[in-house]
């Protein structure tokens, strides 16, 4: 049984993140993977090394795909990247919730003038910031309650959810809609390197705490088997 937008009633709360710099690479590791039991994420790097013919033969092997690109220019431009996005079949896209109520607004119209149905979220802060670096381009708001208030700004613009850290995942909860996606990022097993994240859980914890989908990325590809290392994620959150 799936609903509108090809998942599952038992999707994989697993998003992993192809972060490689060609699609060899990136075809290498998928191969090793079951579109059962993990959906992908490419983002910019990958998405401007190939191009959208990478991104339908992930959609071709029956991959449900994030095209994270995280949009963030004047409405009517991001209107007409979110239609195109859209239209190769993706499961999910992104924008800048900075951006404001306009440009969300005109993002989920570029959404919508697709028949693909994609969701669309927004980026809240992003887990490399901490609250120097918040504070570093001039905000000196507290990091929950900035990604709080964007949270709740995207809710209202109508779309589908935000990117937040699963640190955050617990109050918007106490605030957003019940079907309001929360996918989180910054997610590492408890035995693995927090590389450039600083606001990171587990994901036992980041279920447990709100999050709707867990992107990983390094924790699973760069792993000496990456099937294997997908499964004990998968077990650990059974």
């Amino acid at each position: 049984m799936a609903d509108s937008r090809g998942a599952k009633i038992t999707d994989s709360k697993i998003v992993v993140a192809l972060d490689y710099t060609n699609a060899k690479d990136a075809l290498s590791l998928v191969n090793q993977l079951d579109p059962a039991q993990c959906k992908l994420k490419v983002g910019k790097e990958l998405y401007t090394a190939t191009g959208p013919a990478l991104v339908e033969k992930l959609v071709a092997k029956d991959f449900k795909v994030f095209l994270d690109l995280k949009f963030h220019d004047i409405p009517n431009t991001v209107k007409k990247a979110c239609k195109a996005a859209s239209d190769l079949g993706i499961w999910m896209l992104n924008v800048h919730s900075s951006g404001g109520s306009a440009m969300m607004e005109a993002a989920l119209e570029g959404v919508n003038q697709s028949n693909k149905n994609p969701y669309l979220i927004a980026v809240t802060v992003l887990t490399s910031m901490n609250q120097a670096t918040l504070s570093e381009i001039g905000n000196k708001t507290p990091i929950q309650e900035q990604v709080l208030r964007l949270a709740t700004l995207t809710q209202t613009a109508g779309l589908h959810g935000v990117v937040c850290s699963a640190q955050e995942a617990t109050l918007l909860r106490q605030h957003v809609n019940p079907e309001f996606l929360l996918v989180t990022p910054g997610i590492r097993p408890t035995n693995a390197s927090k590389d450039d994240q600083s606001r990171i859980v587990t994901p036992p914890d980041a279920l447990r705490q709100g999050a709707s989908y867990l992107v990983i990325g390094r924790p699973i590809t760069q792993a000496e088997q990456p099937k294997q290392a997908l499964q004990a994620i998968l077990q650990s959150i059974q």
